[in-house]
């Protein structure tokens, strides 16, 4: 919505539209006045070439320069007009620019602030009905996480709808890959440390060696590097269990 300007910057507006208006139709008639008389001066000129004395050709020549030179007055009077008249012009639209580069931010404010308002009421709805249908072990539990799910989604549209306005994601190819590489990198580093926590005890066991810093143990309970029991009792049977085995010796339990 545009703002509408104050009636001082109304005027400065409008005497520079007048200052220009004045200024094309001196234009027009100074382009008039000298195609009249490039034409009276060919006639004229044609008239002496031929021998001939043409009175009334020389007084519309005469005429001609003489509506040149008013027409070029006057386009120097349209143009000094709007050299005056264009710093005023210019203070008006900054502003008018001004006035609406405000509105705009008080706007683009109350927006935030309503999206703000309907995500965190999305977000309490849904962690309230979350908790609310779980003390009560409703089969209604899933329609709460699926709130749940539409109000961290709408947080994360508005989010990025907000951060498209400041950075344009085209320009951020070589960020864009950094990120993606370093995801991949964290990925992989989770991945590879849930495989070695699963296969290194067992292989640290079977080559009898303490399971947590890789030590031999020697037949004893406890190790000898870094202190920690290695036989404990299994939670089935309560026999005593190498700590790191997948299964017990005693009872087979996992």
């Amino acid at each position: 919505m545009s703002v509408a300007p104050t009636p001082p910057e109304r005027a400065a507006l409008d005497h520079l539209a007048m200052a220009n208006a004045r200024l094309a139709r001196a234009h027009t008639e100074q382009a008039a006045a000298l195609q009249n008389l490039e034409l009276r001066r060919e006639a004229y000129r044609t008239a002496l070439d031929a021998g001939r004395r043409a009175p009334a050709l020389e007084r519309a020549y005469g005429l001609a320069q003489v509506r040149l030179r008013r027409a070029n007055e006057e386009a120097a009077v349209a143009e000094r007009a709007v050299t005056a008249a264009q710093p005023a012009a210019d203070r008006a639209n900054e502003q008018i620019a001004a006035r609406q580069t405000d509105r705009e931010n008080h706007d683009g404010l109350i927006i935030f602030l309503l999206r703000f308002a309907l995500v965190a009421f999305s977000l309490a709805l849904g962690y309230w009905l979350l908790a609310r249908l779980r003390r009560r072990g409703s089969r209604y539990f899933v329609v709460a996480i699926a709130v749940v799910g539409y109000a961290a989604v709408l947080a994360l549209v508005f989010a990025c709808d907000y951060v498209t306005d400041y950075v344009d994601p085209l320009e951020l190819g070589p960020l864009v890959l950094s990120i993606f590489g370093i995801g991949l990198t964290l990925l992989a580093f989770v991945g590879l440390q849930r495989y070695l926590a699963k296969r290194i005890p067992p292989r640290r066991v079977r080559r009898r060696e303490c399971p947590y810093c890789g030590y031999p143990v020697r037949g004893n309970r406890s190790c000898e590097g870094c202190g920690r029991d290695v036989v404990a009792s299994c939670s089935a049977c309560g026999s005593g269990r190498r700590v790191g085995t997948m299964h017990c010796g005693a009872c087979g339990a996992a």
